[in-house]
């Protein structure tokens, strides 16, 4: 049974102390037996099984041997979008890129566990045909290789690993043709090069593209929104959302609210000096836009206040 949706329109939640739990009314308690609840650690979402689990997540850069990541938790199951945000250098791009094995930082501790494997133990080309895909914030160009043999190539790499027959040349035209129609985007894309004297809106269309060819299983978007204008955003959420299926998950990092009024999610994380601090629904997100940090640490104050005494 899907159930992706099923807390936002059937589940309300309240916060109790170490707990989420959904409000006692009649009908809540006729779909608890449908409704998971997980710690606070990392906030309940009714939804599938578990796609992704960061434990005590701790990384530094590999270079320098700075300190980033300061033991991030983090759950997210099947049918679920969250979001992370935070300000500059708190770690988010730094989570995204560890979780695809970026070469530029080292896991020095803790767990990441995707679709009940250690992730941690694979390359990045290996995560990348398991089903884990990352929109880059500033995708690298590639000169002398064309869209289409790029995305035919990753295309048939991912599909080798589902054991699914692999696409020639005119049989991928075919199947690449309505993800670009649904992304508005030329089949002119095709004969260019990766990237290559593209704009910065273009790039993220691009991204969105190779999600949709890999038909991956979590999708990792790292500030899609940066550098669009609102029409480019629109068409590139409204592409996000089409590809969301009931044994997928999202997450996306960004700055501002604008691209969850398009691609809402079910979670907002904050981030702070390598940890998620607080995490919320998308009321987050307005109280963020609203009150700023601030807002945030505010909250966190008055909620710590209503705790019951010993409370953990």
């Amino acid at each position: 049974m899907n159930t992706s949706g099923l807390h936002s329109s059937q589940c309300s939640l309240v916060r109790g102390a170490p707990f989420w739990r959904p409000l006692r009314t009649p009908y809540a308690l006729h779909i608890s037996s449908r409704c998971r609840t997980q710690r606070f650690d990392t906030l309940p979402i009714y939804a599938g099984e578990v796609i992704l689990e960061v434990k005590d997540l701790e990384a530094k850069v590999a270079e320098s041997g700075q300190t980033i990541l300061r033991g991030v938790n983090l759950t997210i199951r099947e049918g679920e979008t969250h979001a992370i945000m935070g300000t500059n250098g708190s770690g988010k791009s730094t989570l995204s890129k560890c979780l695809v094995g970026h070469p530029d930082y080292e896991v020095t501790s803790g767990s990441v566990t995707y679709k009940g494997q250690d992730l941690l133990s694979l390359a990045p080309e290996e995560r990348a045909r398991a089903g884990l895909f990352m929109s880059f914030q500033s995708p690298v160009e590639v000169p002398g290789v064309s869209n289409s043999d790029f995305l035919r190539l990753a295309a048939n790499a991912r599909r080798k690993q589902l054991g699914q027959e692999e696409l020639g040349p005119l049989e991928f035209y075919g199947y690449v043709m309505p993800k670009l129609a649904a992304l508005k985007m030329s089949p002119d894309f095709l004969n260019r090069d990766v990237n290559a004297n593209f704009s910065g809106g273009e790039k993220k269309r691009n991204e969105i593209l190779q999600l949709s060819v890999l038909e991956a299983d979590i999708a990792v978007l790292d500030e899609i929104d940066s550098g669009l204008d609102i029409d480019a955003l629109r068409d590139v959420a409204d592409a996000v959302n089409s590809l969301k299926r009931p044994n997928s998950a999202t997450l996306m990092v960004t700055h501002y609210k604008r691209l969850l009024n398009y691609v809402v999610p079910e979670a907002v994380h904050i981030m702070e000096a390598g940890r998620i601090i607080y995490s919320g629904g998308l009321e987050v997100a307005d109280i963020l836009e609203s009150d700023g940090y601030e807002g945030i640490k505010s909250r966190m104050r008055e909620e710590a206040e209503k705790q019951p005494v010993g409370a953990t």
